[in-house]
């Protein structure tokens, strides 16, 4: 056989194999994510802070902030679910591969994050976001807050694909860098998150 067919066989191999536990962890998350109304709500929050982020006069801002806490207390409850709901999941199932290899999570499970854990962190952090202790104005608030939901998404892609195609997709939809995010996200969420990404796999 010659070298160019088992490179083709290998390859081929390679994709299907690849494909099959993208598949796979496609279909996990989507069955819990599909409980909840989490999507729907970052779209609203989305649009209603960059509608209020435009809005000059104050008198028309400030009705448009107070109009979006009841969406943000439904966001930062269902994600708190979500993380709940994931964390009964066993260890097996929500390894956060560091590296584009198919199925290297059975192989070489230490190279893995956890999701259980890495879901907790966006959880706390759009709950400390919307409960503003620390009184920020309603503009710095709405940009952590977008920060931390652009990095749950990018978790949430980086599970299904990989990191690199959900760095992509977050410049594609957001035109913001990963590097970007993580500089916007409030300082205990960073924290927490670059802990994971050093530490390895932690359940809880």
């Amino acid at each position: 056989m010659d070298a160019f067919l088992i490179a083709f066989l290998f390859g081929l191999g390679y994709f299907m194999l690849k494909a099959r536990s993208e598949r796979e962890r496609i279909a996990l998350l989507s069955s819990h994510l599909r409980r909840y109304q989490i999507e729907k709500l970052m779209e609203q929050l989305n649009h209603g802070y960059l509608r209020a982020l435009g809005e000059p006069e104050p008198e028309r801002r400030n009705p448009m902030w107070a109009a979006l806490s009841e969406a943000e207390g439904q966001l930062a409850q269902q994600l708190s679910d979500l993380a709940a709901d994931i964390g009964q999941l066993p260890a097996e199932q929500t390894r956060l591969c560091r590296v584009s290899l198919p199925m290297i999570e059975r192989w070489l499970p230490q190279s893995t994050l956890d999701l259980r854990a890495v879901l907790r962190v966006h959880a706390e952090a759009v709950r400390a976001a919307t409960a503003n202790h620390e009184q920020r104005s309603a503009k710095a608030r709405a940009h952590t807050l977008l920060a931390e939901l652009m990095l749950f998404q990018h978790t949430c892609h980086w599970f299904c694909k990989s990191r690199s195609v959900a760095s992509f997709r977050l410049l594609a939809r957001h035109r913001t860098a990963y590097e970007q995010v993580l500089e916007a996200i409030a300082e205990p969420t960073r924290r927490a998150y670059l802990a994971l990404l050093q530490g390895g796999p932690r359940a809880a």
